[in-house]
């Protein structure tokens, strides 16, 4: 096997839009932003990571939301979540039903869809 794990997912953001995306990505995911190298940094966006996911948002000039394409993010806590998402007035959607998870579908602040999975036991 030659891929072993992913590094990190990258999303697109519009410029000028960081602190935006540290309400969502920290604030509502609990995810905790990383200092990016300098040479990169001056591209604008930001990084943010857990125990198990990174996840770098870049500067699109001609951004455009990934509206079908997504992260599943593998969560402990979803209602919690949930109600961060709420009170932040970010937009849920509950979908089909998935075997063994309770999951939804949460948009980021530039309209990019999140899969959040929380494992039933």
């Amino acid at each position: 096997m030659s891929i072993v794990a992913i590094d990190h997912i990258q999303l697109a953001m519009p410029q000028g839009e960081e602190e935006k995306a540290r309400l969502f990505y920290a604030g509502v995911l609990e995810l905790t932003e990383l200092a990016k190298p300098p040479d990169l940094a001056r591209r604008g966006g930001a990084w943010f990571a857990s125990s198990g996911v990174n996840v770098h948002l870049g500067v699109e000039t001609d951004f455009r939301p990934a509206q079908k394409a997504h992260p599943a993010f593998c969560v402990v806590d979803l209602e919690g979540i949930k109600q961060r998402a709420r009170e932040g007035g970010y937009q849920m959607i509950q979908d089909e039903p998935l075997p063994g998870y309770d999951r939804i579908f949460v948009y980021d602040p530039f309209g990019n869809r999140i899969e959040l999975m929380e494992k039933l036991e």
